[in-house]
């Protein structure tokens, strides 16, 4: 009996190229999925692909419909009709299914342009060209050019969106034409993989993870020990897989074997398995403290990206604040805490480059959590703004980092795992203190939650807008107050 026939399209084909077993999970065990894509870059792509749709002018939306035969007739019609710019055409042949984003008419046929609201064409985009390439002459159509429309991220907004600023667009027929015969080759095995009644066998590898994080990662790597090779930080993910095909897998075999691992990854992986004391260095950590001058305003910026700038002197993807966190703490251990969160829907940044201003006079001690992503921030504002580009960078220039002790390791814990974060920091500085668990906050556990919550805020009621607002305040105020808890820690150890 013939196997049935997996029908493709063309992210389930992606899917394969990565991974086959992926497709087969996806039939027959969905329940070990784990969600890993952000609803956020869901709604990116959506708004990307609705706007690329204007970018050659008027154009005809084949609709969606679960019947995917209605999306091909009503294709097919458009076709008949004449009609220059079709998007969302659809096509099927042989069991492979393709909607393509922008399908363009030419003289002699008709050009591919799939959209992408990345900034850069990957190898898997080649792949996913490549696919409806194929299909689409497998339908019968003469395919002239394959084309790939992405974010230009050189785009600063300045008025009206640009369509033609904002895009670009780049040729990849040879390489989506010349994997004409590889592509029939990966759908006859991808259909064989997926057509096994038994689990395929696969281990785990760099697929796990690229292109895309795979949602049965945890599945396949069940078999790991708690501490394992993977969980080596700065350890590039070639050489971890490397590593584990070698055979060295758990914390002890990496003490065991010695593979190549810089300085503070060995300190990680013996610390682990011996369970080594803390290890502080007061003569470093002092010294870091004795450039530290009262009052000490602990900083801490919340920002969002847009992929399509809504707002003037905005490149595509760049760091826009929307708030901050502010403790200000005296010599003796009193503390004031200051704030600001931008209002939601409009231009954050002229507002919060002046309260900052206003709450940070000249000549203060500034100290932030890898402060580099701070400096950069208020070097923007001050780009930004002329007028108050003299007090930002003076803010800028007096910027001290307490991330340094831990980067060093002037200050390291088994607890730590090897991490600078002060998301890692904290807790092992900190055990078991309720006020300082992110997990206890509701709403906004991290920054890519805060920058998710503020971009979507207009789409929610007065009442919702109210709770996010708090959620946002509450958890961006913690993250100042963890640099006061953590740098107390340090004086304690310090001895000071």
């Amino acid at each position: 009996m013939a196997d049935k026939v997996f029908e493709l399209s063309k992210s389930k084909y992606c899917k394969g190229i990565q991974c086959p077993k992926m497709l087969w999970m996806d039939i027959n065990k969905p329940e070990e999925a784990e969600d890993n894509l952000p609803e956020s870059v869901l709604t990116t792509g959506t708004r990307v692909g609705d706007l690329a749709r204007s970018y050659f002018g008027p154009y005809a939306l084949v609709n969606f419909d679960f019947d995917k035969t209605r999306m091909v007739s009503e294709t097919e019609k458009y076709m008949r009709d004449g009609q220059n710019v079709i998007a969302e055409a659809s096509f099927l042949a042989d069991g492979l299914f393709c909607a393509v984003d922008i399908l363009k008419k030419t003289a002699s046929g008709y050009d591919i342009i799939e959209v992408k609201s990345s900034t850069h064409v990957s190898d898997i985009y080649v792949e996913d060209m490549a696919f409806q390439n194929y299909v689409l002459t497998k339908a019968g159509v003469k395919v002239d050019h394959v084309y790939n429309m992405h974010i230009d991220n050189s785009y600063v907004r300045q008025g009206d969106l640009d369509l033609q600023g904002l895009f670009m667009i780049e040729d990849y027929t040879d390489r989506a034409k010349a994997k004409f015969d590889e592509v029939e080759r990966n759908i006859k095995d991808i259909r064989k993989y997926v057509n096994a009644e038994e689990e395929p066998e696969k281990d785990i590898d760099l697929c796990c993870e690229n292109p895309y994080d795979c949602a049965y990662r945890a599945y396949c790597g069940g078999h790991l020990p708690e501490q394992s090779v993977f969980d080596i930080r700065r350890l590039t993910a070639a050489r971890k897989y490397s590593y584990y095909h070698d055979g060295i897998v758990s914390f002890e075999d990496v003490v065991r074997e010695k593979p190549r691992l810089s300085g503070p990854q060995i300190l990680q992986v013996e610390t682990a398995v011996f369970h080594k004391p803390d290890m502080i260095d007061r003569d470093g950590i002092r010294d870091f403290l004795e450039a530290l001058t009262y009052p000490v305003y602990h900083l801490d910026f919340e920002t969002y990206q847009q992929a399509v700038p809504e707002f003037d002197g905005i490149r595509p993807y760049a760091q826009i604040p929307f708030q901050y966190s502010l403790h200000i703490e005296e010599r003796d251990g009193k503390i004031e805490h200051r704030e600001f969160l931008a209002k939601e829907g409009t231009d954050p940044r002229r507002a919060l480059a002046e309260r900052l201003v206003q709450d940070i006079p000249d000549d203060m001690c500034v100290l932030a959590y890898n402060m580099s992503f701070e400096r950069r921030v208020i070097k923007e504002l001050a780009e930004q703004f002329e007028d108050l580009s003299g007090k930002l960078l003076a803010i800028r220039d007096n910027i001290h980092d307490l991330m340094i002790p831990f980067q060093q390791q002037l200050y390291y814990t088994e607890a730590m795992q090897g991490s600078y974060s002060i998301k890692y920091v904290l807790p092992a500085l900190c055990p078991d203190v309720p006020a300082l668990d992110y997990q206890n906050l509701e709403g906004v556990h991290n920054g890519s939650e805060a920058a998710a919550a503020f971009a979507d805020m207009t789409s929610h009621s007065q009442e919702e807008i109210k709770k996010i607002r708090e959620n946002l305040l509450k958890y961006c105020g913690l993250d100042t107050y963890a640099m006061v808890k953590v740098l107390e820690k340090l004086r304690e150890a310090a001895g000071q």
